[in-house]
């Protein structure tokens, strides 16, 4: 049985960087407690959701019996689903009662990317705050979106609840605000329900490895301001070669020990659990039930590699045919986790050796963009990097909002605006209207753009073709980067995605999903880049050599999908410095904004 958790409150909610194991830890820890006899209800809020890959059931919104698991239930969290919910449960009761064309109003006001934050976080708290909802269960497990997305999720509880409470103009008797105030006792028991220790405990999940420890630092530090101070630490995939001949597994050992001597001081005083690297994926009960459980001196003999499925092309010959282009937008997407900010670092790196003008700049929340430039550069500041910061475009869109829309309203008036723009909502719009404009300035130069993990680059995408319908309606009264925005992210000789992934089962198919939303919008992706391969390396460790023979699966899998990938070996973050020439280094400032 898993013991990843002593002592479990009825609440669990498991957050981390992409790719760390979040989910692997929720479902182990759910399995393990249906062991001891206990009924446990097991929930993702992740948008890009893999607990049915990892189950191996198929979810919905509703709580699902999970199979050869007595007392184990799961669900996700559908955002589109609990939108149109959302939507029913205001339009609904007008229908027939109101003019057609007013119900028609009425809809086109909830159909934003607005009502889709709302509706999913109004699903979300009904299952923190309403104890009757979950009554049936014992434990409620939360596996959350990588953390940008789930700190933003975190938060809301004391964001809405402190509009409600503010909110004295009515602004939000209409449109996706509408339906608010009467969820004003649930949201304030969801605050309370997090920030209670004894009702919830976080956990924190990492690798051993730099970025993801300062990742969990960072939430640490962000859940001890929303006031969430029963926090738990996994550290997950911690390696100790058995083959100390073999290079690979002595440069990975080595990587990790340094990264655990320098465990930032705020993780050092949380009770932790460290989970050993595993020579299979976590996908399926039975390898979940060996999480937390292996024995490492007890681990299956390796079997026969299979013959390598292709090689893949490399990193360099891709950016080369970006740089013929001499401009335009190139956009890293993919699951947590799997090396994006890092090939967007490099791209934009070697874009930036070549003489272009590059700005690299980055949508993700829990951004680390800057740490990786810094990475590849050795500390040289060096390259034009950016970052759509969420404070600061809300402040610059309310100003330029009441500048112009609010210029002339009377004193009444102006309140009823800046009320709205109070709206957590308003960040949203905020955020979207960066993203476009960063998309803008590929007319003149390059600009990469490092994208947050998948469900959150989903819900902008759909933004984008929410948007783009309002545009089409009313384009008078949209900025040029917001019109053109979903033509520029369509044509295929301005925006170039890069799909990342690692060769493993769970972030492999995430990507092919998000190829799939990608095609709903009419955009093609222009090659996959598997990162962090072992299949180049000559490697003997015994854990490593089955982790290559697992690789081998999923590449051919991927090599009869795509016809174009790029292989890169596994690496421990060595690079060569960055090197710009002089006239690009005269028009790159870092940390500059937009």
């Amino acid at each position: 049985m898993s013991n990843l958790i002593q002592s479990p409150t009825r609440i669990l909610f498991f957050t981390g960087k992409g790719g760390v194991g979040k989910t692997s830890a929720a479902c182990a820890t759910a399995i393990g407690l249906t062991d001891e006899g206990k009924r446990v209800l097991l929930v993702s809020t992740d948008p890009a959701s893999n607990l049915d890959e990892v189950l191996g059931v198929t979810l919905t919104s509703a709580p699902t019996a999970v199979p050869r698991v007595p007392g184990l239930s799961a669900l996700n969290i559908d955002p589109e689903q609990a939108a149109h919910d959302y939507r029913e449960r205001i339009v609904g009761p007008y229908r027939g009662v109101l003019p057609a064309v007013a119900v028609a109003s009425m809809e086109e006001q909830l159909s934003g990317a607005c009502t889709v934050e709302i509706a999913a976080f109004d699903e979300f708290s009904k299952l923190l705050g309403d104890e009757a909802a979950t009554a049936a269960f014992d434990h409620v497990i939360f596996d959350t979106a990588p953390t940008g997305h789930t700190l933003r999720l975190l938060e809301l509880p004391a964001a809405w609840t402190g509009f409600i409470d503010a909110n004295v103009g009515g602004t939000s008797c209409l449109g996706p605000l509408s339906g608010l105030d009467a969820q004003k006792a649930l949201y304030a028991a969801s605050n309370q329900a997090l920030r209670d220790p004894a009702q919830t405990i976080l956990v924190l999940v990492a690798r051993p490895d730099r970025s993801s420890l300062k990742e969990a630092e960072r939430t640490r530090a962000e859940l001890a301001q929303l006031g969430v101070g029963n926090v738990r630490l996994i550290l997950n995939g911690v390696f100790r070669a058995r083959d100390t001949s073999d290079a690979t597994a002595v440069a990975m050992e080595a990587r990790g020990r340094a990264s655990l001597e320098a465990l930032p001081e705020g993780l050092r005083g949380l009770a932790r659990v460290d989970v050993p690297l595993l020579p299979f994926g976590l996908v399926g009960i039975e390898a979940l039930r060996k999480m937390g459980t292996f024995d490492e001196a007890a681990g299956d003999a390796p079997p026969t590699p299979d013959a390598l499925p292709f090689h893949g092309a490399s990193l360099d010959s891709l950016i080369d045919e970006l740089a013929v282009q001499g401009k335009g937008v190139v956009m890293t997407m993919g699951k947590g986790g799997v090396g994006k900010t890092t090939v967007a670092a490099r791209v934009a790196s070697q874009l930036a050796r070549r003489g272009f003008d590059v700005t690299l700049t980055t949508t993700d929340p829990a951004a680390h963009v800057e740490q990786a430039v810094r990475d590849l550069s050795g500390g040289a500041a060096s390259l034009w990097v950016t970052r759509i910061d969420p404070a600061r475009e809300t402040a610059r869109y309310t100003a330029e909002v009441l500048a112009t829309a609010g210029a002339d309203l009377d004193a009444a008036g102006r309140a009823l605006l800046e009320e709205d723009l109070r709206s957590p909502c308003t960040e949203e719009i905020a955020v979207f209207r960066a993203f476009a404009e960063a998309v803008a300035e590929g007319e003149d130069r390059f600009v990469i753009i490092d994208t947050a993990p998948t469900g959150h680059t989903v819900l902008l995408l759909d933004a984008a073709e929410s948007y783009h319908r309002e545009v089409l309606k009313k384009p008078s009264g949209s900025p040029e980067a917001v019109q053109r925005l979903l033509p520029r992210l369509r044509d295929p000789l301005f925006t170039h995605v890069l799909l990342v992934t690692l060769p493993e089962a769970t972030p492999l198919h995430e990507a092919m999903q998000l190829e799939r939303d990608l095609a709903r919008a009419d955009i093609k992706p222009f090659a996959w880049v598997v990162n962090q391969s072992l299949t180049p390396l000559q490697v003997t460790d015994p854990v490593l050599r089955m982790r290559r023979a697992h690789e081998a699966t999923h590449l051919r899998e991927l090599a009869a999908h795509a016809t174009k990938v790029v292989l890169e070996p596994w690496s421990a973050g060595a690079s060569p410095p960055l090197v710009v020439t002089p006239a690009a280094a005269s028009s790159l400032v870092q940390g500059a904004p937009l």
